[in-house]
């Protein structure tokens, strides 16, 4: 078996934090078409290609080992029973063998934890749908993904032409691991800690040896390790963190950060409530290039044209079922801190609080008011975003029972029902590629991605660009929004008017009748 890798204190939070009523898993559904003529059968065709380049993606072969009592993180280790057909299913839908079918049937599946003894992920491919689609869900846990490396196994999944890739067999290099007693490691490292030079250039990469082991004594010695690297690199972090708290208390003195401030306080609205074990789950596509264009004419950015559309969307069903709060609802908007070209898997994300505006009626004022408070929002936020990565590692031992045991009694308290929301709904916008993409030879059309609702934050819109569109992914707590399909029936109208609002005047007539 090959050397155990500890998950960070961010990606173990991602299962700390997990009850039955809030499954921390994210997927997409994918809709594709088959090529005319095909005789094969797609579900064993997928499953060979899978199988056949799943070497490329090792944390599909690997599960969770927790550490004795849960002191610690778990770490990943390669599964020696891996077995495919554990994670990739042949799916039967319902008539009328539809998307809306497929979407109630999603929103079902997505409701279920993964089974913590396996890899954490699933296949379900759905054959037999209408115009020769073929369905594919897919979920895997959030401890072991973001967006960013999601990004990188879809181009490791699909392919760019009609005709799969042909993928190099590769046998991995096992490191043989020697059985060390933990005086001589402990040793080692006292040597190696007073040989490198405590400076600033060279404490973030101030690495100590590990034993490996899952035995009590190696976890509580690889956790003493850890500990004394996090300490030295803080102290090589410390000019930045100064700076970062510096700027962040002259942000938050500052009177003229007080009105940016007071847009990200959230209204208690119907959505802020406990969630359910079951979901509710919608897809809905526009044009990228046209909200591409709105959002250059109105001088913002793609996801500002996505906060003014789930704005709209959001504004239009408060009014028509739980009333409409004065004050402006807010978004959570996850932010990616992964750096160009970075595939590893784990999570590198941080999250900031917009305004949605949802107080303006006018779409185009709407959506020049989200761009002035998101340009104030990523500025109040920079500052705490350099902390995060020295944060997002902190870590002690028995951290792993303690946040366990006070995130299910969080769940069955309902505080969630009373508490001020932090933000009224999660919004993110993940770049998908722009070129045709191919699974054993039929197209994709559309991957709607499916994310994660949570007390508090009922529902969830996650948008996935792919070729000339956007894909939005509508996922809530079915006792709080058990159609979401309404919400989604929603936005094309909403991108309709917002469209109209920043037409040229002689196309602006046009657009309105």
């Amino acid at each position: 078996m090959s050397q155990a890798k500890k998950l960070s204190s961010m990606d173990a939070s991602f299962l700390y934090l997990e009850t039955p009523e809030m499954p921390m898993h994210v997927g997409s559904m994918a809709i594709f078409k088959l090529k005319d003529g095909y005789q094969g059968d797609f579900y064993e065709d997928f499953k060979k290609m899978i199988a056949d380049r799943i070497h490329v993606a090792p944390i599909l072969k690997s599960r969770l080992e927790k550490a004795p009592l849960d002191i610690d993180n778990p770490s990943w280790v390669e599964d020696d029973q891996f077995d495919i057909n554990r994670h990739i299913f042949r799916a039967s839908l319902a008539a009328p063998h539809d998307r809306a079918m497929l979407e109630r049937t999603v929103g079902w599946i997505h409701a279920k934890l993964l089974n913590r003894a396996r890899p954490l992920w699933e296949f379900y491919v759905f054959e037999g749908m209408n115009n020769n689609e073929i369905g594919l869900y897919s979920k895997m846990h959030h401890a072991c993904i973001d967006g960013g490396a999601g990004a990188a196994l879809t181009n490791m999944i699909y392919d760019i032409t009609p005709v799969p890739r042909e993928f190099p067999k590769v046998v991995p290099n096992k490191p043989v691991n020697e059985p060390r007693d933990i005086a001589a490691n402990m040793l080692d490292s006292y040597t190696q800690l007073w040989r490198q030079p405590l400076d600033a250039s060279k404490a973030k990469s101030f690495d100590l040896p590990r034993s490996g082991k899952s035995d009590l004594g190696s976890v509580l010695f690889d956790n003493a390790m850890f500990q004394i690297e996090s300490g030295i690199r803080m102290l090589g972090g410390v000019p930045e963190t100064v700076k970062s708290i510096r700027d962040m208390v002259a942000k938050i003195s500052d009177p003229k950060s007080r009105d940016s401030i007071a847009s990200m306080v959230s209204p208690s609205t119907m959505l802020n409530k406990s969630i359910s074990s079951e979901r509710s789950f919608a897809g809905v596509s526009v044009s990228l290039p046209e909200a591409k264009a709105i959002a250059k004419q109105a001088g913002g950015k793609l996801n500002d044209v996505v906060l003014a559309l789930s704005s709209g969307v959001l504004r239009r069903y408060l009014m028509e079922n739980g009333g409409l709060p004065s004050r402006s609802l807010t978004a959570a908007v996850p932010i990616s801190l992964r750096e160009e070209g970075n595939t590893d898997a784990n999570n590198q994300v941080f999250g900031m609080v917009c305004s949605l505006a949802s107080n303006i009626e006018d779409p185009k004022a709407r959506l020049e008011a989200i761009i002035a408070q998101s340009a104030k929002s990523k500025e109040m936020s920079h500052p705490m975003r350099a902390l995060m990565p020295s944060i997002s590692n902190v870590a002690m031992l028995g951290a792993p029972m303690l946040i366990q045991v006070l995130a299910l009694l969080y769940s069955r308290s309902n505080l969630s029902d009373v508490l001020p929301p932090a933000a009224n709904v999660t919004i993110s916008n993940v770049p998908g590629p722009r070129q045709t993409l191919y699974a054993v030879g039929a197209e994709l059309l559309h991957i709607f991605p499916v994310s994660i609702s949570t007390h508090g934050l009922a529902l969830n819109i996650t948008v996935q660009s792919y070729r000339d569109q956007l894909d939005f992914g509508f996922i809530a707590g079915a006792n709080i929004i058990p159609h979401v399909e309404v919400l989604a029936n929603m936005l094309p109208k909403e991108f309709e008017l917002l469209s109209a609002a920043f037409a040229a005047p002689g196309n602006r007539a046009s657009a309105a009748s």
